[in-house]
């Protein structure tokens, strides 16, 4: 499945990497601050709940302009994953975000993919 890239909303693909299962990778898109933060969880929500793998993996390296929201929109979607029996991780969490999330005690919870 791919749709494609949009600045309003999360997209999905599905990747398999060197052999392995193929991974759900959630596309975040360009902007997360508080007056998205909502309707981009619901997205996200919806995305793990229809792919069948194992692992999902946010990206969030479109990510432009964010504020603290975007750390729970990732925690939510983390929670959402973990509930469905997946396993969670992020790539490309822009510097300034992975700062914020430290700050708060809560980078443990949001594993770095490579």
């Amino acid at each position: 499945m791919r749709r494609s890239p949009n600045a309003t909303g999360p997209t999905t693909r599905l990747v398999a990497v060197d052999g392995r299962a193929p991974v759900t990778i959630l596309l975040l898109p360009a902007v997360v601050t508080h007056e998205q933060a909502g309707a981009c969880s619901r997205m996200l929500a919806q995305a793990l709940r229809r792919v069948p793998e194992s692992h999902a993996v946010a990206d969030a390296s479109a990510l432009d302009r964010f504020d603290s929201s975007a750390l729970a929109v990732l925690l939510e979607c983390r929670r959402d994953a973990l509930a469905m029996g997946k396993t969670f991780g992020v790539r490309k969490l822009p510097p300034r975000l992975r700062a914020l999330a430290s700050l708060y005690g809560i980078e443990p919870l949001l594993p770095q993919e490579a």
